[in-house]
């Protein structure tokens, strides 16, 4: 019992041994005005992967290396210390500096794509704002531009693939969104966006459906004078899906809604359906508030 005591309190001294030995080095080299000794002892803190250290002893050297064989070694990792520190959008503008800065050096690809591989690691989850996401988009389609034969361009294919499907399903949510909260022209304006943008979308066929149910939606809680033109609008969303996607699984629903549709055309033709304003008038309980009837009723 007492050996491992013993064992324990020796290790114990030997790792606060070199904890403050390694302290006393890192505080020495801060204040070593000599550039060139800083730099060798953050060399050995990122080869050890302290990049926190060599980061701090890097930052002070960087501005005054330029023009100094050892400036482009000191650059390309310290642009490696923000990354491997989660750094990323420090790490994109750094690598982009070093590209724009030794375009014709060996590792100019390599920061050329660590730039967009940066933006594409700082892309939030869907839900949340995707401006990150197509800077990355816009970054990896320079690196597939200016190295197509290179394996930086087949991995920068492959995150564009992700990111370009994050940005469809976010943009899906926003039109499905709309349609929630009962703002049918907001709804269909945002789905005809997402089907102009994102042509292959795995979503086109529900995010047809979605513009015919809005657009149906928007028709009945329309103002009489203006129902049967909207009515027409949502027959011609139904065609289109019919067209388009006569397989999906949304057929059965919109032949639902295209019944509908000519029913209440038939009620206009007759001069049968009540104004839905003049209606609230008479019943004041159903008026409704929800912008979606009340506010896009016109």
């Amino acid at each position: 019992m007492k050996n491992i005591n013993l064992l324990f309190l020796l290790i114990c001294t030997l790792l606060v041994t070199v904890f403050f030995s390694s302290c006393s080095k890192f505080t020495k080299a801060m204040s070593d005005p000599n550039w060139r000794e800083r730099d060798k002892v953050a060399q050995k803190y990122y080869e050890e992967g302290d990049y926190y250290r060599a980061g701090l002893l890097w930052e002070d050297v960087v501005p005054i290396v330029k023009g100094d064989p050892r400036a482009e070694d000191i650059q390309f990792k310290y642009a490696y210390c923000h990354f491997y520190q989660k750094q990323y959008l420090l790490s994109a503008y750094y690598f982009k500096n070093f590209y724009f800065t030794y375009r014709r050096s060996p590792n100019a690809p390599e920061a050329y794509f660590m730039n967009a591989f940066s933006l594409y690691k700082d892309s939030p989850r869907v839900h949340l704002d995707q401006e990150s996401s197509k800077e990355a988009i816009q970054a990896f389609q320079d690196v597939i531009n200016t190295y197509p034969e290179t394996d930086y361009a087949k991995r920068a294919s492959n995150h564009l693939d992700e990111l370009r499907a994050k940005l469809e399903l976010k943009a899906f949510e926003n039109a499905e969104l709309f349609y929630n909260l009962g703002r049918y022209k907001a709804a269909v304006i945002a789905l005809e966006n997402f089907q102009k943008e994102f042509p292959d979308a795995p979503q086109l066929a529900e995010a047809a459906f979605l513009r015919l149910k809005s657009e149906y939606d928007l028709s009945k809680n329309s103002i009489y004078s203006k129902q049967k033109e909207r009515y027409e609008i949502s027959k011609t969303y139904y065609f289109y899906l019919i067209d388009r996607y006569p397989q999906s699984p949304f057929v059965k629903d919109a032949e639902n809604i295209y019944e509908n549709i000519e029913k209440a055309l038939k009620n206009i033709e007759k001069g049968e359906v009540i104004d839905i304003k003049e209606k609230d008038k008479k019943d004041p309980k159903k008026i409704t508030t929800s912008e979606g009837s009340a506010g896009e009723s016109e």
